[in-house]
């Protein structure tokens, strides 16, 4: 375990596929200065997430007592900026974004990301309705093409945004998803331990645990890449391999959906030819091995061969 993620209040901004569905209720100053305690004892890096209201000045005066990241909705002394119905009036150029978006209004804005990329860090999409994704004539995977294209150009200019679905594979040589329930663990204001934002969002009995007693993660080796039977062959490395969204949609923790594996593998597919065509214009990431072609988009269809 690496990071404890602290919701602020119910009401804090959601930073990935889960919905933040629940009314303002500000976690009490007891309970936040438990849980800074218990990730100072346990050594985990603190990540605070903000709901839009403003903290009062004894709840910012305790959280400055550690080192800790900020992700909130307004860019100012965020770490990790969100951005929600494409609205980036508030958002930070200098730190990463974080746009929650459908999968098709992604595919419906691509020219307006088209314009954005180049003054930006780095930006990761994160898909709200992964589940109803479907890629019939091809709007999702021609809309990679065209961030690809747009990301090529910058490169030969010397500029390097990052848009995370595309050039997360490129620099990656293993597994870099969530983490939820292995390295990264959620505190959420009613002094309980969740395995990410989501369970608590979806069903507060849900816990694994608390403040008084610690952390009772059952079955906690299934959390682990090398207890997932589909991830641990796959390639796809910018993957979310997102722990909630397995268990909505397949009931099994360490069981992506069809859809999930679908998404990853066409972005996994750009990011071999976005790789290709900077390499035409220069010495690129020469330390990075090309990224293999294959013949499919969900490693289950090749199970028999594992």
């Amino acid at each position: 375990m690496q990071y404890l993620n602290i919701l602020l209040d119910d009401g804090a901004v959601s930073f990935c596929h889960y919905a933040a569905n629940k009314e303002q209720r500000l976690i009490s100053i007891d309970t936040l200065k438990d849980g800074i305690r218990f990730a100072m004892m346990e050594n985990l890096m603190i990540q605070f997430v903000y709901p839009d209201n403003p903290l009062p000045k004894e709840y910012n005066n305790v959280i400055e007592s550690i080192d800790h990241f900020n992700i909130k909705r307004n860019g100012e002394d965020a770490d990790v900026c969100v951005v929600d119905n494409w609205d980036f009036s508030d958002a930070n150029a200098d730190v990463p974004i974080v746009l929650r978006t459908r999968w098709k209004t992604f595919v419906e804005n691509t020219e307006t990301l088209q314009q954005i990329i180049p003054q930006l860090k780095k930006i990761n999409i994160v898909f709200t309705d992964v589940e109803s994704f479907s890629d019939a004539g091809n709007t999702y995977n021609n809309a990679l093409k065209a961030i690809c294209e747009t990301l090529k150009q910058c490169y030969i200019q010397g500029n390097t945004p990052q848009v995370n679905i595309v050039s997360d594979r490129i620099t990656l040589s293993s597994m870099n998803n969530c983490g939820a329930g292995d390295t990264n663990i959620t505190l959420a204001p009613n002094g309980k331990f969740y395995i990410c934002p989501g369970f608590y969002y979806e069903n507060e009995m849900d816990s694994v645990g608390d403040l008084a007693n610690g952390l009772d993660i059952k079955n906690k080796q299934l959390y682990r890449l090398d207890h997932a039977p589909i991830c641990s062959h796959c390639d796809a490395y910018q993957c979310k391999r997102c722990i909630w969204l397995n268990r909505k949609t397949t009931l099994e923790v360490n069981t992506p959906s069809h859809e999930q594996c679908v998404l990853a593998h066409l972005e996994r597919n750009a990011s071999r030819e976005l790789l290709q065509n900077i390499r035409k214009h220069g010495t690129f990431l020469p330390e990075q091995e090309e990224i293999k072609e294959i013949d499919y988009l969900d490693p289950f269809d090749k199970r028999e061969e594992w």
